[in-house]
């Protein structure tokens, strides 16, 4: 393939995602140097001539939060003024996006401040992974791939061999996420009815939909407390449901959800590295599924002027 001009750069987001997409591509990462200066502020060099380059940044901006969205919007004003020719912002998880809309009077919409910044910043693209609300992409007025994690989930899930499986939400808001997951394994599907209470604690109500004698693939796109995803696996086998495994694409993991999700019901925990993690420390559940090869694909197919939509649209 010819890749001229085409250049990966990250920070300290997620380094070792970016070195396995550079190994993906068989290409070297940009050189370049993301610290600090003496009072915390971000410092950054690049390393490497990208006048007139194709470069991509990877970059999630996951915790701590304010610091790697510093690293990004800073490494994509520091490429423009070198002369990039175009910039694309690679953001496995996107934080900030939980406050994707006014719920309530006198609340902010930060997601939309964010895609100000990133595109004010000197972002000519994104390339993002499930992101927490999909209307998310129209908050930017330049071009978003939204890629979809279950692409490399779904192998692992297969080899699983879950028995008539049916695929639950742990919340209304994860049922069309859901749905596209029931259709890929052609599989049932049913709801937990939670209301939640505080913003980390939450109630369960019900459970729509048939579980007794399945087995159970229960999925969302970010796990934070693991209350919501512990409490769905509680509930399935509560109504008779045989194996449960959890699938999840960004694993937050803030307080005891690593404890709450191995002492849960679920015999196994998948998640992806999105969000970076010491795989030494998990806890025994947990496998951790990498993003990698399915972002190296995308990139080379945007470097390419390909269509990215490809990469989803055959995963069944």
């Amino acid at each position: 393939m010819n890749r001229e001009g085409l250049r990966i750069f990250t920070g300290n987001g997620n380094r070792e995602l970016a070195l396995e997409i550079c190994a993906e591509l068989g290409m070297p990462l940009g050189a370049a140097y993301v610290g600090r200066f003496p009072d915390g502020e971000v410092d950054v060099k690049v390393e490497c001539d990208v006048r007139g380059g194709d470069i991509f940044i990877i970059e999630p901006t996951c915790p701590p939060v304010n610091e790697n969205l510093m690293e990004l919007l800073i490494l994509t004003d520091c490429v423009k003024r070198a002369s990039a020719n175009r910039v694309t912002a690679v953001i496995p998880y996107f934080g900030y996006a939980r406050k994707d809309r006014k719920d309530e009077g006198r609340v902010p919409i930060t997601a939309k401040l964010v895609a100000n910044l990133i595109t004010k910043a000197g972002a000519d693209r994104v390339l993002t992974v499930d992101l927490h609300a999909a209307q998310i992409q129209g908050f930017f007025d330049i071009p978003v791939d939204h890629l979809y994690a279950r692409t490399v989930l779904l192998p692992v899930v297969r080899r699983m061999n879950l028995k008539d499986p049916v695929v639950v939400a742990p919340d209304v808001g994860a049922s069309k996420l859901t749905r596209a997951w029931a259709k890929a394994i052609n599989a049932g599907m049913a709801i937990v009815d939670k209301r939640r209470i505080t913003g980390d604690k939450t109630e369960v109500e019900n459970m729509v939909g048939e579980v007794e004698g399945h087995d159970v693939l229960v999925v969302d796109d970010l796990v934070a407390t693991g209350g919501s995803l512990a409490d769905a696996a509680r509930v399935a086998k509560e109504r008779g449901a045989g194996r449960v495994v959890v699938a999840v694409t960004h694993a937050v993991l803030v307080g005891n959800g690593k404890e709450k999700l191995q002492e849960s019901c679920a015999e196994k925990i998948l998640i992806t590295d999105t969000i970076p993690h010491d795989r030494g420390s998990l806890p025994p559940k947990f496998e951790v599924v990498s993003v990698a090869p399915l972002l190296a694909r995308a990139i080379e197919r945007i470097h390419r002027s390909e269509s990215v939509s490809y990469l989803f649209q055959a995963e069944i």
